[in-house]
Parts: structure tokens; sequence; C-alpha cells
């Protein structure tokens, strides 16, 4: 797994529970260091025995702390880069998630290393949505439904959303009913930012 990926599930980890809990959590894990390097990669098995263990001290179900996760992703002040990336998007939300089809590839422009996962995004019709998920980190759909209330939160949208479970091919399946595109003020978005942001 990218580098990036573990940082930003270190960072996550500090910046709502504390220094402490990511080490006790770094320890239970026996990584054998404090810090994640954003530009190395790592085994896999390193990012699911942390997510596992991070789940296991906080003492909530994995797929709440993936969700939570996917919040913090979009909503923090530390990890800009990832909302201005999902902000390029679109205007609305609606343009939003049908630019979910081309993140992968927008995303390998920027970081060609980084292991995005792939994302499809069809309408069923009467503002809903099904938007499937296929990653190398078996619950990552979970952390979508946690990234995609944050970004409907960004631009102003209300919308229920609920993680629908496997298809056969192995892809999660994401169901989005998007009840309002303009219910409330969303955040404000600066086109050009500043550099340096991010993990």
């Amino acid at each position: 797994m990218h580098g990036m990926i573990n940082r930003a599930i270190q960072c996550f980890l500090r910046d709502t529970y504390g220094a402490q809990a990511w080490l006790d959590i770094a320890e239970n894990a026996d990584l054998g260091f404090e810090n994640f390097e954003a530009m190395l990669s790592y085994p896999d098995q390193i990012t699911l025995d942390v997510l596992g263990r991070a789940a296991r001290h906080l003492h909530k179900p994995v797929e709440t702390f993936l969700e939570d996760l996917g919040t913090y992703l979009v909503s923090h002040p530390n990890v800009e880069a990832i909302r201005r990336l999902l902000r390029f998007g679109g205007e609305n939300f609606t343009e939003f998630l049908y630019s979910l089809n081309d993140l992968e590839g927008r995303a390998k422009l920027a970081l060609p290393d980084l292991e995005v996962p792939t994302l499809s995004v069809e309408s069923c019709g009467d503002g809903t949505f099904r938007l499937r998920c296929s990653s190398a980190m078996p619950g990552f759909g979970y952390a979508m439904v946690g990234v995609m209330r944050a970004m409907a939160d960004d631009y102003g949208a209300l919308v229920f959303l609920e993680h629908s479970g496997w298809m056969d091919s192995g892809e999660e399946v994401i169901t989005i009913n998007l009840l309002e595109v303009a219910y409330a003020e969303g955040r404000a978005f600066d086109l050009f930012g500043r550099i340096g942001d991010g993990i």
C-alpha cells in the first residue's frame, strides 16, 4: 500500500484521538517505527494490521472506523489536498458524482504510484445513484461512505447513503439517494489554494 494512504491513517488517528493513541496502535501492530513515510510503499498486510488494531484499540467496528477515516480525508485541514482533488470534479454534487468515473486517471496524473480505487457511478433514476468501488483494501467502500457524506456537506447537498454490500465480482456497492442538490450553503472552495497543502 502506498505510504500516503498509511500516512493518512496515521494522521487521522493522531489528529482525532491524540498522539499517544497512535503510538499505542503502532506498537500493538508491531510496526517497529512510529511514522509512515508518505513516498514509500508498504506491504498491504501492514495497512490491514494497523486498521484492525486501531478499531480494537478504539472499541469500534472496523466499518465505523473506516467511515470516520473517509470523513476525515475530506474534512480535516491537514489533508486539504484530497478535498481539492475531489472538488475539481464539478460545481455541484451531481457533477461531482459523475466525475468519480474519472478520478483514478486524475489521481494518476498527480501521483503515478498511488493505487486509487476504481470507482464507477451510474444513475438509477429519481435521484438515486449506485457507486461501485473496487479496491485492494477490503472494506474501502465504508471509507467511501464517509468521503461521500463529507463531500455532500462540502457541496451543501442533502443525501442518504448506504453501503449495500459486495457484488460477486468483489466490488463494493454504495447507494446514494440525492434528496436535494442545494440543501444548505456549501463550504468555500478556492480553485488555487496554497502550495504545500496536504499530508
